[in-house]
């Protein structure tokens, strides 16, 4: 028997609504999953993609990570991964690195055996370069074999890859598919073949309400998956439905009900009643000790036709809602942060963005077409940039996911109104750490 943990999507890196603490947490997530690989004694820890936020990571990222890694190597588990659409570059990736250090193992069309079982490993592939896929896979002798792969995958919600149409096409038969993207768990079982994912290791948006945690994975004559939870910052949901003539009092005593103490508050306000300044609840928030507070009020949004929730208490959200509702692709969101969010010195923003166009273009001619256009671009979610901005470079998307994505809890760059900041991402993470650890990258 073969058992292994299954994660994934742990975006290490991300300064989640612009709060130091919340940047630690995803890291404090992924090192605890490590620590219950020791603690169990799994035969590997197996990575769905996404283990950064962003494929520039800056060097306490890069160096933090690594600390978490060499535990894991210290306790001779073995670390297998593939590269997820966040973390892509052109060229090396951050886990080729890791693997120079002895440290993970990037899987790909040839076997890597643990115990009885094969696994192999399929990188984020933008949809355009789907087609030219052959899913051809070295044989093996072991008694199983998985594939490892990043993706929003078919027969779950807002796939746009068919995991039978892999299943069929693979020259190794699976006994199962472990996968990262969708940071909602699942399973199903195609043709006989056991899908599954592992969800996020932390909350990446307000619309994560459920638990987080990993997949333990068991080969032994069929694949069996089991969950396990993980404990992470606490999370308050409030939801409020006004009556006529209530207000604020009624908001800030439905809030006050929950003990908010280094927590995470997301108030949401239906019904009726007067309109609700949302400072004027998340300054209470706050004061009763919550690390972070943000309040949508479902009624405003409906009068103006929106579909998205921002809260206006912070500026940031409203001008990355705007930007979201221009339309362009993936790419030049990516550009739009690079010039306004602050990521490099307002000298260096020139050449910046024109060496990244002619990246883009080189490796996707149809990346910077907007993304509701016929000819959308399929460009690559390995862009970097913010949640969102649309830009699963660092969250999880192609230009043409729809804003349902975010609202259904996939790990879209199009996130609720949270994260819905560019310079969340990646400039007041860059800014946090200083200018003097903007990314390993730079040194290599």
């Amino acid at each position: 028997m073969t058992r292994v943990i299954h994660t994934g999507d742990t975006h290490v890196g991300y300064q989640q609504y612009h709060v130091p603490e919340r940047r630690q947490d995803f890291l404090d997530a992924f090192r605890q999953v490590v620590h219950d690989a020791i603690e169990d004694d799994v035969a590997a820890v197996v990575h769905a993609g996404d283990l950064f936020h962003d494929r520039r990571p800056t060097l306490s990222d890069i160096m933090g990570t690594l600390s978490v890694l060499e535990e894991l190597a210290a306790a001779d588990v073995p670390f297998l991964a593939v590269v997820g659409n966040h973390e892509a570059k052109r060229d090396a990736q951050w886990l080729d690195l890791y693997e120079s250090l002895g440290l993970a193992t990037r899987l790909g069309d040839e076997p890597t055996v643990v115990g009885d079982t094969a696994f192999y490993g399929l990188d984020f592939v933008p949809r355009s370069r789907r087609d030219d896929l052959d899913y051809e896979f070295a044989p093996h002798d072991a008694d199983h074999a998985a594939l490892v792969t990043h993706g929003l995958f078919q027969p779950f919600d807002y796939g746009d890859w068919d995991a039978a149409e892999v299943l069929d096409e693979a020259t190794v038969d699976f006994d199962a598919m472990l996968l990262g993207d969708n940071h909602d768990p699942g399973k199903a079982e195609v043709d006989g073949t056991w899908v599954t994912y592992c969800g996020s290791t932390e909350r990446a948006s307000a619309s994560e309400r459920e638990d987080r945690g990993y997949n333990i994975v068991e080969f032994d004559g069929d694949a069996r998956v089991t969950r396990r939870g993980l404990d992470t910052r606490e999370f308050v949901f409030v939801d409020v439905e006004l009556g006529p003539e209530e207000g604020v009092e009624r908001v800030r005593s439905r809030v006050g009900e929950y003990d908010l103490a280094d927590a995470v508050v997301i108030v949401s306000i239906d019904g009726d009643g007067e309109p609700i300044p949302p400072a004027s609840v998340e300054e209470y928030a706050l004061d009763e000790g919550a690390l972070v507070a943000r309040v949508t009020d479902h009624r405003e949004l409906a009068a103006e036709g929106r579909e998205t929730s921002v809260s206006f208490a912070d500026p940031d959200d409203a001008v990355a809602e705007r930007v979201r509702d221009l339309g362009l692709s993936e790419a030049a969101r990516e550009i739009d942060e690079t010039v306004r969010a602050s990521k490099v010195a307002d000298a260096n923003v020139a050449d910046t963005v024109e060496d990244r166009v002619r990246e883009v273009v080189e490796e996707d001619p149809g990346a910077l077409v907007a993304a509701g256009d016929d000819g959308g671009t399929e460009g690559s979610d390995g862009a970097d940039g913010a949640d969102a901005t649309g830009d699963r470079a660092g969250a999880d998307s192609p230009a043409e996911r729809t804003a349902a994505e975010a609202d259904g809890g996939v790990d879209a760059a199009e996130r609720t109104d949270d994260e819905a900041d560019p310079a969340a991402d990646c400039g007041d993470g860059a800014a946090a750490d200083g200018e003097d650890q903007s990314s390993m990258e730079e040194f290599l």
